[in-house]
Order: C-alpha cells, then structure tokens, then sequence
C-alpha cells in the first residue's frame, strides 16, 4: 500500500520568492512614482539636482550591471533598434564613443540625456514627426557616414507600445546602414518593469544580463515609400522574436557562464 505523505512546505522557497519579488519590485516602483511626482513639482532652478540624481543612479549602477552580448556582429555603421522598454540596453554595447543615441527634446528627454553623455555616450535630440527631426535625422546620417553607429527606439518617444514607427526605416534608407534590431534580458527580482507607458525595465543593484542582437536588416535607398511598412514590420518581427528567445538564451548563457568570461576580459 502507497503512502500520502503530506508535505506543508513543498516550493515554499519557490513561493517565498515570488513574494519576495514582487515586494521589492513594489518598493521600485513606489521609488520610481516618487521620482514622477519630483519631475513635477521641479522647475528650472532645481532642474540640476534632478539630473544630477538620475546621473548619480546610472553612474552606481554601472558597476553592477554586467551585460554579455550574443550574436552581435559589431557592424560599422549600423542602427542599433530596440524598444523604447530596453533602452538602457544600449550600456552593453562596448565602442560607447562612437554611438548616438536618439533622445527626445521633452524634459524627460534632458534628464536621460544628461545621464547618457555622463556615461561617455553621444546623444542626439529630436523625434519622428516632432521638433527637431529634421536636424536630428540629418546629424544621425552625417554620424553613420563616419561610420559611427547610431541608437533608436523604435516605438519611443510616447508609443503606441510596440509600434514601430517609420523614423528608423528612413534613416537606415538615406544612409544605407543596416538595421539591427536588439533587446535584453534578466531573470533576477531586482530586474523590473518600471510603471510608465513603454513598461521600462532596468536593473537595480547587481544584475547579470544579457543583449540579445538579430540579424541587420538592409533598405533598399530606391525602395517606394509603400513598401516601407514592410520593413516596419520586418522589424517588429524581428524584434518579438528576440524577446521571445531572450529566456531561452539566458538560461544556456547561465549554464556557459558567460559572465565569468566578461570578468575575464576586464
């Protein structure tokens, strides 16, 4: 005869953790709500201090934040695309020096930007469809004809989430540079989806990442502008198929350890 035995406290660390994350992911984006209400009760006196703080933040973080890229060919010129919830996946690609990230002129904007050019990042300001396109499209285009690489969320400044907009397929068609779509991924509690629009994930406190690149995606410069909303969705795929190896591909990185070969290397 088989035995039941009860067991009260079968996954209770697996329970205990779920809990324990979810606990200090509340607590982040308690932090994160505090931060919103800041930016508007602050005004152009005290502006300083705001950027100074999210600078102070990047500025720790970056020595806890280790970040291995997988399949990324290391293309020169090219446009690195990501959602606007992964643009601090831009700090795992190595040649800082020589990449442009687009940035918004909103006032968010300046506080990322702030930070961005504290991290040894170039920024360009402006947006699709909004002030300073124009100037910010043909700055992208002079640095990509330098052989620079550029960096754009594809769906940012304010969404709709996950739709890629036509700023990106423009440029890679008046610069001829390849497209390259990338996201990144962690599986740890202090990895969180912050609450605003494009559900922004950033880490907080030591994290192991990683930066997964699809394949560069070429456009044509004599393409007819109605074939671009092909590329668009190019893109998209692209992108959603990424995010859906991303756990996958973190798991076979844990078991390589590939983050012991980035200590390696530094």
């Amino acid at each position: 005869m088989k035995l039941l035995i009860y067991k009260p406290f079968v996954n209770t660390k697996h329970i205990f953790f779920k809990a324990y994350k979810k606990f200090n992911n509340l607590l982040i984006c308690r932090f994160y709500d505090n931060i919103r209400l800041m930016v508007r009760l602050i005004n152009n006196k005290n502006v300083i201090y705001l950027k100074k703080a999210i600078n102070g933040y990047m500025q720790f973080q970056k020595h806890y934040t280790h970040i291995v890229e997988i399949n990324n060919k290391n293309l020169k010129p090219c446009i690195y695309a990501m959602w606007h919830a992964d643009q601090f996946c831009v700090y795992g690609i190595q040649d800082k020096a020589h990449l442009s990230i687009l940035i918004s002129t909103s006032f968010d904007g300046d506080m990322v930007a702030y930070a961005c050019e504290g991290l040894g990042f170039k920024t360009v300001r402006g947006s699709s469809g909004k002030r300073g396109a124009i100037e910010s499209t043909l700055k992208m285009v002079e640095n990509l004809e330098n052989n620079e690489c550029v960096a754009i969320m594809v769906d940012g400044p304010n969404g709709p989430l996950h739709s890629v907009k036509n700023g990106v397929v423009r440029l890679a068609k008046m610069s001829g540079a390849p497209i390259v779509p990338v996201g990144w991924y962690c599986n740890q509690w202090n990895f969180v989806n912050l609450p605003s629009w494009d559900k922004m994930t950033a880490p907080f406190g030591e994290a192991k990442i990683i930066n997964l690149y699809g394949e560069p995606i070429y456009v044509p410069k004599d393409i007819p502008q109605e074939k671009e909303a092909e590329i668009r969705q190019q893109i998209k795929n692209s992108l959603d198929d990424i995010h859906r190896r991303l756990p996958e591909e973190y798991k076979k990185a844990k078991k390589n350890k590939l983050w012991d070969n980035l200590k390696q290397k530094k």
